[in-house]
């Protein structure tokens, strides 16, 4: 893609949270803890999938699979979004605030249809579940998210990239957004933003209402064959729900909602940006007891590697 010569913005000030002190440093410490143990769980998981053969099963594949997903969702904005609390001036390059929204999209686009696909047939064909989520079906499901993910981002921003941008430059926000973005143009954006809202925000709605209707289906099969076991069901469905809730929420709010509020926005991107990628790891893998095992495991060898030295 090629940014249009007659765009006369070269870079993007953006408002981010805060110019309390105070508030600052609390942001700083909050943001920066959720961030680095989101990364560093996520990184062990993928370790300890790779490194554990007893874990060589598409279904950790898979879960390997979306922690290194969630350590990119975390990894593109909130360093960013840290290292901008104590500076006076936030800025960020046209062509930095473009490549941003390019990755948050593909990211974003990648992760919705690699949970929405391995949940669909979890729930939905559970006796044949691994025969067909074998290892080269797994491979075409990353093959495909990925390619669905970077064409999703691509239709986007091969329109946005052509906008003219003559001034204002202010986005408010502490990332760049392409609602608030494309809102800066010199022209008429209206088909634009129903573009948008129709590729982000109803890709989101809709993977959203089939995720939640495969859980429903899910507790009402566990209900009819084994009333003991609901309890159970529910626990770790209301765990997944949350987490499908705080990822998909920002996105149908953001992307369908055509009323900007701008607080409310940047409260709900925070739990994108760093929440939910911290939160996947203790409730999708953390929580299960063959990959406890493997970590334990895994610990054990480092320390005897260690007293050998």
């Amino acid at each position: 893609m090629r940014i249009g010569n007659h765009s006369l913005v070269s870079e993007i000030v953006l408002v981010g949270h805060t110019r309390s002190l105070e508030m600052q440093l609390v942001l700083f410490l909050v943001f920066s803890v959720f961030y680095v143990t989101g990364v560093l769980g996520n990184l062990l998981i993928v370790l300890t999938v790779i490194s554990d053969c007893h874990l060589h099963s598409p279904m950790y594949f898979l879960l390997a699979n979306l922690s290194f997903i969630d350590m990119w969702v975390s990894s593109i904005a909130a360093p960013k979004m840290i290292s901008d609390l104590f500076k006076e001036r936030k800025v960020i390059s046209f062509q930095g605030c473009i490549a941003q929204m390019f990755f948050i999209h593909v990211i974003g686009g990648t992760e919705r249809f690699n949970m929405a696909f391995d949940r669909y047939v979890a729930i939905c064909r559970p006796l044949h579940y691994l025969t067909i989520m074998n290892f080269r079906t797994c491979i075409l499901l990353l093959v495909a998210a990925w390619a669905i993910g970077i064409i999703h981002s691509l239709i986007q921003l091969v329109f946005v990239v052509n906008l003219p941008f003559c001034g204002p430059n202010e986005v408010d926000s502490f990332y760049c957004d392409l609602p608030r973005f494309i809102r800066l143009a010199c022209t008429d954006t209206y088909r634009l933003e129903l573009m948008i809202t129709a590729n982000s925000g109803f890709i989101s709605l809709g993977t959203f209402f089939i995720l939640i209707i495969s859980y429903i289906f899910i507790l009402v099969t566990v209900w009819q064959h084994s009333s003991g076991g609901l309890s159970k069901a529910l626990s770790t469905l209301s765990a997944h729900t949350s987490v499908v809730v705080l990822f998909f929420g920002p996105c149908i709010f953001v992307y369908s909602w055509p009323f900007p509020t701008v607080p409310v926005d940047k409260f709900l991107a925070i739990f994108d940006v760093i929440i939910t990628p911290f939160l996947n790891p203790a409730i999708y893998t953390f929580r299960n007891k063959e990959m406890k095992i493997a970590m334990r495991r895994i610990f054990s060898q480092v320390l005897s590697f260690r007293k050998f030295f």
